[in-house]
């Protein structure tokens, strides 16, 4: 099991993610990226699971044509799953692509 992030931890980590937003229900983050077109797009979503799958982290994901949308949670994290150390580190890796 994965350690579920502490509220401090939470707080801490959200301050160097400003344009992501976090979901309280879920115990997630996410966040919107529109790019140029769907080529784009695609070419973001490939580097993005070239790195989770090395990391063996995944996101959620949906694309519709230039917009690509991901959110970022651990389901094996605390009891019923959340934000863990893993999801920061696959967000801030995102945030180096665009």
């Amino acid at each position: 099991m994965v350690a579920q992030l502490t509220d401090e931890q939470r707080k801490a980590a959200l301050a160097g993610l400003s344009d992501w937003e976090y979901d309280g229900k879920r115990d997630a983050i996410s966040r919107s990226f529109k790019f140029a077109d769907f080529t784009e797009a695609f070419a973001f979503m490939t580097r993005v699971a070239l790195h989770a799958e090395k990391a063996d982290h995944h996101p959620e994901w949906f694309n519709v044509y230039s917009r690509v949308d991901i959110t970022l949670t651990t389901h094996d994290a605390g009891d019923s799953g959340g934000l863990s150390q893993r999801d920061i580190d696959l967000a801030q890796i995102i945030e180096s692509f665009v």
